[in-house]
């Protein structure tokens, strides 16, 4: 079996990246636990339900921001006899646990601000309002962090949190000064939930996300079709079969594929050119190709050239 080199370069531009995402995450966990103490005292000394559920999704960020800064300092490994492809992949498996995690959390939220809406509480506006503008700002800080790393599902699940407490925050901020200005309290369970179905949205989409790619899922935006049929169009190839796209982590995306070639003794040439292709046009950075001289039976899933007249 042939194997296309240039795997080198893939691996050492993940790990700077990273590096990158790595020190994001953890100035980002200091600052968010740090506050989340703050915030999880002023919300029992007020009775305000939204600032303790934006203190609740701070304690969950925090812990997602440390599960993150662990994922990315793992992926860093190297590759090894017992994991070929390194463990790039423990960023999406954290991802997958966050997501799960903030369901719980919204869960939670949610239970007790149906609980408020039947037992109203009385909340402290005022003291709301100053603790949730300062937990707003703590937020941006974190979330424009995060955003200056590199995007993977990781620190996407990661920013996901803090987005949501960004918008938890918001709403403690609205809660506070409609009671201190109107003495309604009501509103502050009902901005709750309203904040938890927002999370639940954006959660569900990084789940399935996680779910696809570690079911080796084709990625998104790629056409296995067009992939296979672009390879067949490669000179000297006959037809491809037995194709397999998935992605091995963020930003790496492996390929194999049976190559029934027109003659044999040009496949080096040929592999070269697939390889080629297949990184310029679709971002595929591990090639594994197996050249074969004919197909015997037909194969199910095969591609061959669609131009008329196609000349190798």
């Amino acid at each position: 079996m042939a194997h296309s080199h240039g795997h080198a370069h893939g691996h050492s531009h993940a790990h700077g990246h990273s590096h990158s995402a790595g020190q994001s995450l953890r100035w980002g966990l200091l600052l968010t636990f740090g506050f989340a103490l703050v915030e999880a005292i002023a919300g029992w000394w007020s009775g305000s339900l939204a600032l303790l559920g934006d203190a609740g999704h701070m304690v969950t960020d925090a812990s997602a921001l440390g599960l993150a800064a662990l994922a990315a300092w793992i992926a860093k490994r190297p590759p090894s006899a017992r994991h070929s492809f390194g463990l790039a992949r423990a960023e999406v498996l954290i991802a997958l646990v966050n997501a799960l995690f903030m369901l719980a959390v919204i869960t939670g939220i949610s239970y007790e601000a149906v609980q408020r809406l039947q037992n109203p509480q009385p909340v402290q506006g005022g003291a709301v309002m100053i603790v949730a503008a300062i937990g707003l700002g703590v937020n941006i800080l974190v979330a424009w962090l995060l955003s200056q790393g590199e995007e993977n599902l990781n620190t996407r699940a990661a920013l996901l949190h803090v987005m949501g407490d960004l918008l938890g925050s918001v709403a403690a901020l609205v809660a506070g000064a409609v009671i201190f200005f109107t003495g309604w309290t009501p509103i502050d369970p009902i901005l709750s939930i309203a904040i938890s179905v927002l999370i639940l949205l954006s959660t569900v989409r990084l789940l399935r996300e996680a779910l696809h790619v570690l079911m080796e899922g084709v990625p998104a935006q790629i056409d296995m079709a067009e992939v296979g049929r672009s390879m067949a169009e490669v000179k000297q190839v006959k037809s491809v079969h037995d194709l397999h796209i998935w992605t091995v982590s963020s930003g790496s995306i492996a390929l194999s594929a049976h190559v029934v070639m027109q003659d044999m003794a040009l496949w080096l040439e040929t592999l070269e050119g697939l390889r080629q292709m297949l990184q310029e046009r679709y971002g595929i950075d591990h090639v594994t190709l197996q050249p074969e001289t004919a197909v015997f039976p037909l194969e199910r899933g095969e591609f061959r050239p669609t131009r008329p007249g196609h000349q190798h």
